[in-house]
């Protein structure tokens, strides 16, 4: 079976219970289970999603508290950034009634987490704030907003 990553011994965050604490329940979220037969992991998140709302709520509340504990560790603000978009997108698309299902089994926003916490203390990426991911984000937001506006217009005119 396999166990989650290590994170390296070089690493300063490694003797960090709370950190070790974030990276087993990662573990349990995202990976815990094999599709037999198959490399394909899964773990409690998409099953979690099966039941409609309190699934996506409590997926979303298990790993919001794992970066707001991966925070209290001193990430920079982009890898918070990158972090909360993660989750934000995994719950966001997760709520799809169907289509969600699919993507929670797919997009592992845990274990992208651990990862960028890894990249961030490992390998000293990631450096810097956040605001530049927030404009793009928010430019992307603007811009579907528009687009959308425009069409409600469209088919209002249409209609009328």
């Amino acid at each position: 079976m396999k166990q989650p990553a290590q994170i390296k011994d070089n690493n300063p965050i490694k003797d960090n219970t709370g950190l070790k604490w974030v990276e087993r329940i990662s573990y349990l979220m995202d990976e815990k289970f094999r599709l037999p037969g198959t490399n394909f992991r899964f773990g409690l998140d998409p099953i979690f999603n099966l039941v409609p709302i309190l699934g996506d709520i409590s997926g979303f509340a298990i790993s919001a508290a794992l970066v707001v504990t991966m925070a209290k560790n001193g990430v920079t603000g982009k890898v918070l950034t990158l972090m909360i978009l993660n989750i934000v997108l995994d719950s966001t698309l997760g709520a799809i009634p169907v289509l969600g299902q699919i993507f929670d089994f797919a997009y592992k926003s845990n274990t992208r987490n651990i990862r960028l916490l890894r990249e961030h203390y490992v390998e000293g990426k990631h450096q810097g704030s956040g605001r530049g991911i927030l404009a793009i984000i928010l430019i992307i937001i603007a811009v579907f907003f528009f687009i959308l506006m425009y069409l409600m217009w469209e088919l209002l005119s249409w209609v009328f």
